[in-house]
């Protein structure tokens, strides 16, 4: 019975947020210069600067400014998350894992924390998870942009139909405060000269993350 009201609140906040926001989102695709929905969607967030990109596109092709949000509030200061409970919203290149419909910040997005480099270089016991994209203002690791926020970036994620969608979080939108924010940075210019979310490779013995150019 709990799993069936589980999934009616689910099914009941996902179809009040699409009743209530869909002309919203059609306008943002217009805005944009896209048909609705767009096939792809890629996500970006800058921890200095507080604020989280969505673009969007065609599957394949150059991909466009949908909206930049800002952050409600996250956790942490820059660099990457490397233990449980250093509060700290991870920096690297990952992908949307899940959506929780249910979830106590309204809706949210998983981020696939810990990935393949933060398993070489975070803390092998106990390297922290769940962290999500959500609603609302508060934050122990994730980024929060507030309710109708989260409706807009939701509904526009799981309208796209290419998957994954890559989640890509920066320290920065010049990534030159460190060693490791500058490693991140190829990924940067690897999206400004294509539009398109970078390709990464990660070395399993160092857990670098190695960006690869051309198509």
């Amino acid at each position: 019975m709990f799993l069936i009201l589980l999934s009616l609140l689910a099914a009941d906040r996902v179809a009040v947020a699409r009743s209530q926001r869909t002309e919203d989102v059609k306008a943002l695709w217009s805005s944009a210069g896209l048909k609705a929905p767009p096939a792809e969607i890629y996500l970006r967030a800058f921890k200095k600067e507080q604020q989280l990109e969505v673009w969007g596109g065609p599957k394949g092709k150059p991909l466009t400014l949908i909206k930049t949000y800002p952050f409600c509030a996250a956790s942490g200061e820059l660099g990457p998350k490397r233990r449980e409970g250093d509060l700290q919203v991870p920096e690297g290149f990952y992908e949307v894992s899940s959506f929780n419909p249910t979830s106590n910040f309204h809706l949210s997005m998983k981020v696939s924390y810990p990935n393949k480099s933060d398993d070489v270089l975070s803390d092998k016991e106990k390297p922290g998870g769940l962290i999500y994209l959500h609603g609302g203002c508060a934050s122990i690791g994730c980024i929060a942009i507030g309710d109708r926020e989260i409706e807009e970036v939701y509904l526009l994620s799981t309208d796209a139909r290419v998957r994954p969608i890559h989640f890509d979080i920066y320290p920065s939108r010049t990534c030159e405060e460190s060693d490791w924010s500058k490693m991140l940075a190829p990924g940067l210019a690897a999206f400004e000269k294509t539009h398109r979310p970078p390709k990464v490779k990660v070395d399993s013995k160092t857990g670098a993350y190695l960006v690869m150019q051309g198509p």
